[in-house]
């Protein structure tokens, strides 16, 4: 489904042409997804669990410095969430008007929010579930700033430095 979307645009991707790139027949695909909606939600689940994922791994395992966990977190999100061009925008945009994409989108905001907490939670004296209501708000100013960003409103330099102002700030006002 990714080399589909990949190679031709999200709007080849139907059971049929993936079940004919995949070499099953229909019926397999449909056991699988039932319907193109269903494929399309799977397809942007799985691409942003493992863009979350590798982003998570990567930083808590180099167990950076606090300064330099908040720059990346808010670069990472910044270009991840701000990026228009890549397979989980086309993937997004061909979910459109679903009824299922908002609930799908609300998952992925609270995947983001669990990133946040295991990249913020060494450098934090909150508790756990003070530190998730406070990512929760972190994850909403994230998106504010890359839908600003998109819209041509600040640049990126800005949106980045400003959102690593506004998690630092979180985390210093949340554990007072």
């Amino acid at each position: 489904a990714l080399a589909i979307v990949r190679d031709e645009g999200a709007d080849r991707l139907t059971l049929g042409h993936l079940a004919e790139r995949a070499g099953v027949s229909k019926p397999v695909a449909y056991d699988h997804f039932e319907s193109r909606s269903g494929l399309l939600i799977e397809l942007y689940r799985w691409i942003d669990t493992e863009r979350v994922n590798a982003f998570r791994h990567a930083l808590v395992s180099r167990n950076p410095s606090a300064d330099e966990a908040v720059e990346e977190l808010a670069a990472a999100y910044i270009d991840c969430a701000a990026d228009t061009t890549d397979e989980f925008h086309a993937v997004g945009a061909a979910l459109a008007g679903s009824e299922e994409k908002a609930a799908v989108f609300q998952e992925l905001l609270d995947n983001s929010v669990r990133m946040f907490v295991a990249v913020l939670e060494p450098h934090s004296d909150l508790s756990t579930a003070e530190l998730e209501k406070c990512c929760i708000g972190l994850v909403g100013a994230g998106e504010a700033l890359s839908a600003a960003l998109v819209r041509g409103k600040c640049g990126e330099a800005e949106a980045v430095g400003t959102f690593a102002s506004i998690i630092r700030s979180g985390l210093r006002t949340a554990s007072q």
